[in-house]
């Protein structure tokens, strides 16, 4: 029987290891994992949006960036998964391109499931519909927002077509994020067009608190609030489904 026990032992070691370097090698690959050790015994996923958001372009090896292409199908795993009760999504961007963030923001804005989102120590540009994509939002005191037009990169061909053309992707943008915040389409556009903030630019950087003033965040606050809320969220959504 000892021996019997010490087998058993080692193979709950073995496994709790496995388990272990599981975690560390998704974390490490794509920046996500599941958090299911907690009280209320609820599976969240983690979904991390750092660096740049990279598009059909292939970024600087160099660079940190989230790839659209890892995140979309994780979104559908997610929907169509039995466990995953809900998602958290930490933001710390610069922005990137802007159809691969949308896609993002328009996929987590669809999960049926309850979300919310942490925004660090940026989110910037195309990171604004992301972070007001999910069911309730949060910035840390020193998080930052910067809001501006769509810029125009490399040679642009000085037509009447193309400035329709930005003009429409720019209110795809400022319809979503109004959609799915508290920030009128007036206000928001306010904050795009501000000359005297940004040097050499135009746009506005607001800080922690100023993004909820403004509507555009829900509340000041940590990863404790943010993992606090998602599971009061998921609780209230059992509780309707089970009704």
């Amino acid at each position: 029987m000892p021996e019997m026990n010490e087998e058993m032992q080692s193979n709950t070691s073995d496994n709790q290891k496995e388990k272990e370097e599981h975690k560390d090698e998704r974390i490490e690959k794509i920046g996500q994992i599941t958090l299911n050790e907690n009280k209320e015994k609820q599976n969240i996923h983690l979904l991390t949006i750092i660096g740049e958001i990279e598009g059909h372009d292939n970024l600087s090896g160099n660079a940190k960036t989230t790839k659209y292409e890892h995140i979309l199908p994780q979104l559908a795993a997610i929907e169509d998964s039995s466990e995953i009760q809900g998602v958290l999504v930490l933001l710390n961007t610069m922005g990137g391109d802007v159809e691969a963030g949308l896609a993002i923001a328009e996929m987590l804005a669809s999960l049926s499931k309850p979300t919310v989102s942490l925004v660090l120590g940026g989110s910037h540009s195309i990171g604004v519909p992301i972070a007001v994509s999910t069911d309730y939002s949060y910035i840390v005191p020193t998080g930052t927002m910067v809001i501006h037009p769509v810029r125009m990169n490399g040679m642009v061909i000085g037509v009447p077509q193309t400035f329709d053309y930005f003009k429409a992707i720019q209110d795809r943008i400022t319809g979503f994020v109004c959609e799915h915040c508290k920030i009128s389409k007036g206000a928001f556009e306010d904050l795009m067009m501000e000359t005297g903030v940004l040097t050499k630019d135009v746009g506005t950087i607001l800080v922690g608190e100023e993004t909820v003033k403004y509507g555009i965040i829900d509340e000041v606050g940590g990863i404790a609030k943010a993992i606090s809320k998602l599971h009061e969220m998921i609780g209230e959504n059992e509780k309707q489904s089970t009704n």
